[in-house]
């Protein structure tokens, strides 16, 4: 397994997919976070647009559709970091700002299919029917999904008999949030299913990262310019397809659209290699519990959006699994048997 993903490929879900299956004596030396007060405020900045990002896209789904929204905040975090990229032209030990072989390329638009294009469209959809609360809680099943793919299919990950409790532990969280018990759940189900299909698609991402990208030179914001990148490129030629149709602005929506495309796709992007680079990947990762917090609590005071017992129980269950998942927390082991 390579981690140098967590180096090259930014965002929460990244941080948190690079620390599943660490070892203890890799995690050991992040257990003290440091950087100063700069990288205390990328992570609450990133922290708090992610999390808020669920709010903005039901928001903007009052006046767009569900296509235009997800197009928008696509092509806005594209440009956003090729500015960033265009300033600072980040290059590692003296190579290329970009890369020159045409096969990386192919791997950078097929990320950005798998790891934009498909699951913004999806979550956009989905909110349709789905809070905007409800849709960060489930957001937060991205590292079981990415334990799940990465062991099964891209065979980059190997999981313990712990960590595959942590994935278990995690699916029940799941059953919980969604609460197929409930008699009124119909409405809903085919929104929360499209939101852990947004979720799988991140960990087919990272798998596929890991097996195909992560040795590579390539510098961490060039990196998460070409995946944004490639996906905004992919939006623009679906622009007849995905863009066209009615639309109507406010101050509310226009803003909430720049703040989702330009911040939440873009810069807390960069905000976020900060910390990775200030504390590490796993303690990096951590952002994965701040971003639902964040959600629900928007949710619920802006948008007086319902919460039921079984929402927030789910979740605590999930970040359970998601600590076994990575190692974090592990099952004693029984000692041995004495002669």
């Amino acid at each position: 397994m390579n981690t140098r993903t967590a180096s090259v490929n930014p965002g929460p879900q990244a941080a948190a997919a690079a620390s599943v299956g660490r070892t203890s004596n890799q995690t050991s030396a992040e257990a003290r976070p440091g950087g100063g007060l700069r990288t205390w405020a990328q992570f609450l900045g990133a922290g708090l647009v992610w999390g808020a990002s669920f709010l903005f896209i039901a928001v903007a789904l009052t006046g767009l559709s569900f296509t235009q929204v997800a197009w928008t905040r696509t092509v806005l975090g594209a440009l956003t970091l090729g500015i960033v990229v265009l300033v600072a032209r980040p290059r590692v030990a003296g190579g290329p700002v970009l890369p020159r072989e045409p096969i990386v390329w192919l791997h950078f638009l097929v990320i950005g299919v798998v790891g934009c294009v498909v699951p913004f469209l999806l979550f956009s959809w989905a909110q349709q029917t789905v809070t905007s609360s409800l849709a960060s809680i489930l957001n937060a099943t991205t590292p079981i999904m990415t334990a799940i793919i990465a062991t099964l299919a891209f065979r980059v990950e190997r999981l313990d008999a712990s960590r595959w409790l942590g994935v278990l532990v995690g699916i029940a969280g799941v059953v919980v949030i969604i609460a197929p018990w409930r008699s009124e759940l119909a409405g809903s189900l085919a929104g929360q299913l499209a939101i852990l299909g947004a979720t799988a698609c991140y960990g087919v991402m990272f798998g596929y990262t890991r097996r195909f990208l992560s040795g590579r030179p390539i510098a961490a914001t060039t990196f998460a310019f070409l995946q944004v990148g490639m996906g905004g490129a992919v939006m623009l030629l679906l622009t007849p397809v995905l863009a066209v149709g009615p639309v109507r602005l406010d101050v509310a929506i226009v803003l909430s659209l720049a703040v989702l495309g330009i911040a939440g796709t873009g810069l807390a992007y960069v905000w976020n290699i900060g910390v990775i680079r200030g504390w590490g990947p796993t303690n990096a990762s951590t952002v994965t519990y701040v971003t639902p917090v964040v959600g629900v609590v928007l949710g619920v005071v802006i948008l007086s959006e319902p919460l039921t017992w079984n929402e927030p129980v789910g979740a605590l269950v999930v970040m359970a699994g998601i600590l076994l998942a990575q190692g974090r927390v592990r099952m004693p082991r029984r000692e041995a048997a004495r002669a």
